[in-house]
């Protein structure tokens, strides 16, 4: 079978127009705050918009058919040119000089991971500094239709289960194109950049930092316009508490959302990654925001309380703040959670792996297929005393294929064998051993912060060169869960067939 290659130039040219479109949206706000980098970011823009006009261009009249293997390539390429054409602003305005710090902050930015190689974000022209969010909201619009739309057809990571609540080939779909169904979704989570938006500037943020932040937020990015990052406000726990709420539907199930908006509330909460979701950050806000406060020196008394609720209130908003942060990969930072004991570094470490809900923005290996590991692990009793027994895993009350849980098993298996390289490799580079174990697992769950030299206050930029790149591939392949990324590195995929 040969590879249907004008597709795959027509839609990467596609993308570039797309990009383009941004950068152009950017180059405004640049204008507007008059930084003096308007003309590079549009100069950024036509270029990648002429690179994407002349490849649908040359590509005109091909055919409409995508199967699989292009299935792969257009997602993991796509990635990938968004990234390389994503990093001409950061050049073109000397914000980011040098090709390997600008490559990191991009792809750092489209796959939502949000760590960061910049020194003095505060620095950075605003339009720079919009851009840099916009990567983020691009990025997380994307995964939404990839692990709703695209993945489930491609049979990725355990995806197809998703399928029997999210649109696609199944029988419950929110709609049966998958292409009006990606802008119910959009619309959605368009309107909750809005939402957030608007409720920032009321409780004190800027405008400017209010639609930066919200950008982050909704598609678990974690680039902030602060130096600081989230920890800037402090004093303001109402600013703190709208970004958690935001955190936390960022990381749920977006067709959830759309069930809520159509008045089905009750199949959000009958829905068992949901619950489980949910039940995670209480438990482990309760724990965290004990330690803190018997524990921990924390010094951000909350103003205007008796010191003992100051404490109290303050404890528990840093710890909700926190774990919904991680949890969701979003990678805001209230606090350097490495200094509060080292019972909590090690369990935020913990927490690097576990992953927000599927069809969310969320990085991470996902609640979802946690549950289905454990609960396959726990029937395993039951088959050993039972050997002729057939006992199958169940989720949200429906049996789950044996092909899937195969697959889950497989896709777990493979995230802590790269996780496991990837440590190794960032080792063998100058990392010492909490670097190097965290900026792998931070890298390969999209979640920023890390443990050692790479910790939440701190940022990449001390990495060696080689690390950056090999992060930036962890992030990806993270990000696009694993076997997209990495069947495009075995021979038999490129064998035809």
């Amino acid at each position: 079978m040969r590879l249907n290659s004008r597709i795959i130039f027509h839609l990467m040219g596609l993308l570039l127009l797309c990009n383009g479109g941004f950068m152009l949206l950017a180059a405004v706000v640049s204008g507007i705050y008059q930084d003096g980098a308007t003309l590079s970011i549009t100069l950024a823009s036509i270029t990648t918009m002429f690179v994407g006009v002349f490849s649908m261009y040359y590509t005109r009249g091909h055919k409409k058919e995508v199967k699989q293997k292009e299935g792969y390539i257009i997602v993991t390429f796509g990635w990938i040119v968004m990234s390389i054409s994503g990093m001409l602003p950061y050049l073109f305005s000397g914000a980011v000089p040098d090709i390997t710090n600008a490559f990191f902050e991009t792809v750092s930015g489209y796959t939502t991971t949000g760590a960061s190689i910049m020194d003095d974000i505060e620095v950075m022209p605003e339009g720079i500094l919009f851009w840099r969010s916009l990567t983020h909201w691009i990025g997380g619009m994307g995964i939404i239709v990839l692990a709703i739309a695209i993945l489930p057809l491609l049979g990725i990571g355990g995806m197809q289960l998703f399928s029997a609540e999210a649109p696609g080939p199944s029988a419950d779909k929110l709609h049966p194109r998958i292409t009006d169904t990606a802008k119910r979704l959009w619309l959605i989570y368009f309107g909750y950049t809005i939402a957030e938006t608007i409720l920032l500037k009321i409780a004190g943020m800027s405008f400017f930092d209010a639609i930066n932040h919200a950008m982050a937020t909704l598609s678990t990015g974690g680039f902030s316009t602060k130096n600081a990052s989230l920890a800037y406000w402090n004093d303001q726990p109402l600013i703190q508490y709208i970004v958690i709420f935001f955190m936390f539907l960022a990381g749920s199930n977006f067709v959830l959302s759309y069930f809520a908006f159509k008045g089905k509330v009750q199949k959000v909460f009958k829905d068992e990654e949901f619950r489980y979701y949910a039940g995670f950050i209480i438990v482990f806000t309760i724990i965290v925001a004990l330690v803190i406060y018997f524990k921990a020196n924390i010094t951000d008394i909350t103003p205007g309380y008796p010191m003992v609720l100051g404490k109290a209130e303050s404890s528990f908003r840093h710890a909700l703040f926190q774990i919904i942060s991680v949890i969701t990969t979003t990678g805001f930072v209230s606090a350097d959670f490495t200094q509060w004991t080292p019972f909590l570094t090690i369990f935020f470490f913990g927490l690097f792996f576990l992953g927000g809900s599927a069809g969310s923005t969320a990085g991470g290996i996902k609640v979802m297929r946690h549950l289905l590991i454990i609960k396959n692990g726990v029937l395993e009793f039951k088959r050993t005393l039972h050997t002729n027994a057939i006992i199958p895993v169940r989720y949200n009350n429906k049996t789950v294929k044996e092909k899937i849980v195969y697959n889950i098993i497989g896709f777990f298996v493979l995230y802590m064998l790269l996780f496991i390289i990837g440590a190794l490799v960032l080792g063998s580079l100058g990392l010492d051993f909490e670097s190097a174990i965290g900026g792998s697992a931070s890298s390969l769950g999209n979640v920023g912060p890390a443990l050692g030299s790479l910790n939440p206050v701190s940022n990449f930029n001390s990495l060696p060169d080689l690390a950056k790149w090999w992060c930036g591939f962890l992030m990806l392949a993270g990000r696009l869960e694993l076997f997209t990324v990495l069947i495009l590195l075995t021979p038999y995929f490129w064998k035809r067939t």
